[in-house]
């Protein structure tokens, strides 16, 4: 029985999902996807214009998932130190397919300038306003630092919240010997929340007057 046209969209990104996964998106060929996604190459052209279209598809048949979530857990009712939380909870539960496509948007990100900017066009509409939000009110409500730059506080909470997660799945997954060593994501992320809250100084350090080096 003939498939529904109507999913030979769906068919066309997941097969260029696999194929960009293994291969990368200037590696795939997109008759190889065609022919995957038991279609021509011709129908591949129809639903996307470019591969880079394709790969966007690819993106934001995850991305759009993740953003529900990440929206409920950034809900401006909730203060803003939750909101931290209940995001790196979100990072912490991110499935293997999601794992596996963010891989693959850092992996674009640093190799085309062309996909970076349409990766940060299209977060600049989802989760970025969410998370600057949540820094504002945080910021406004005295629960997080003014005296350092906006910039700064956001950098630390993406780079806490995601870094360490990839890192803990591509260890976790190895023969490595701290694999075994390992908190649990959940753990990982209650432990990165309370760095990005309260730092790693000490007694010792915080009672000292700061100072910068020149």
């Amino acid at each position: 029985m003939a498939r529904p046209a109507s999913d030979i969209s769906p068919r066309i990104v997941h097969a260029a999902r696999a194929r960009f996964l293994l291969e990368g998106v200037d590696g795939a060929s997109l008759r190889q996807i065609a022919n995957d996604a038991g279609t021509s190459i011709g129908m591949v052209y129809y639903y996307f214009k470019t591969k880079d279209d394709l790969f966007l598809a690819v993106v934001e048949e995850v991305y759009a998932a993740i953003l529900v979530d990440v929206s409920a857990a950034l809900r401006a009712e909730l203060p803003p130190e939750a909101r931290v939380h209940k995001l790196y909870e979100r990072i912490a539960k991110m499935s293997e397919l999601e794992f596996n496509v963010i891989r693959l948007i850092f992996r674009e990100a640093l190799v085309s300038s062309a996909r970076l900017e349409r990766l940060v066009a299209r977060f600049q509409t989802g989760h970025i306003p969410l998370v600057v939000q949540m820094l504002a009110d945080g910021i406004a409500q005295q629960r997080f630092r003014r005296d350092l730059h906006p910039l700064a506080i956001l950098a630390a909470t993406f780079t806490l919240g995601m870094i360490p997660q990839l890192l803990h799945r591509l260890v976790s997954a190895s023969a490595l010997p701290m694999a075994s060593a390992l908190p649990t994501r959940m753990d990982a992320a209650d432990a990165l929340c309370d760095v990005l809250l309260h730092g790693v100084a000490g007694p010792a350090l915080r009672d000292k007057p700061k100072s910068r080096k020149r």
